[in-house]
């Protein structure tokens, strides 16, 4: 073989693995398109108890570090400026409206080491589990990460412990393989 044969032969391969990639992230989409974020602004009524900045990394199935979700707003990794207030966490990703996570939807809050392709020190994202509702009108589970940049991981889980009621459960730790809270 040639030398323009075998660059053929590799911009075939590039083109294949190109074409594979998005038709599996259109079936992704697709499979997610269920799923609703809670896009809006906070209660007027409600006050800042702790603002960062920072990295979100991505939201994916409820124990399941590994399964990226496709939901509209949060499919990527972003720059993200979090908002703790007492009704709820604000989430302000680059290009996108804001999204409130009310206390009511907090399933619970935990430190975790790895989400999808990040890992990262021991403890150093924050594992928020709120419930997603879907357009059937039923909810599903789902954790989204957060990697803070202005304060530790464990300073933001805290802030977000202290605005849940005392039901809901919290955890503080992670398991080495996944990175979700045990």
């Amino acid at each position: 073989m040639n030398r323009e044969g075998a660059l053929l032969v590799m911009i075939a391969v590039a083109v294949a693995l190109l074409a594979l990639g998005a038709f599996a992230w259109r079936r992704r989409s697709r499979r997610d398109a269920g799923i609703v974020a809670p896009f809006g602004e906070a209660p007027e009524a409600a006050a800042v108890q702790t603002a960062t900045s920072g990295f979100y990394v991505a939201t994916t199935r409820h124990g399941e570090a590994l399964e990226r979700l496709a939901i509209r707003g949060l499919g990527f990794r972003s720059r993200v400026d979090v908002t703790v207030t007492d009704r709820g966490v604000a989430l302000d990703l680059v290009g996108q409206p804001r999204m409130f996570v009310a206390t009511a939807s907090i399933d619970s809050v935990g430190l975790a080491t790895t989400a999808i392709d990040r890992v990262v020190e021991p403890g150093g994202l924050v594992r928020l589990s709120w419930r997603a509702e879907r357009t059937d009108g039923t909810s599903e589970t789902v954790d989204s990460y957060l990697r803070p940049q202005d304060q530790s991981a464990q300073a933001l889980a805290a802030a977000i412990t202290a605005i849940l009621p005392p039901s809901t459960a919290t955890d503080q730790t992670s398991t080495p393989s996944t990175g979700n809270a045990a």
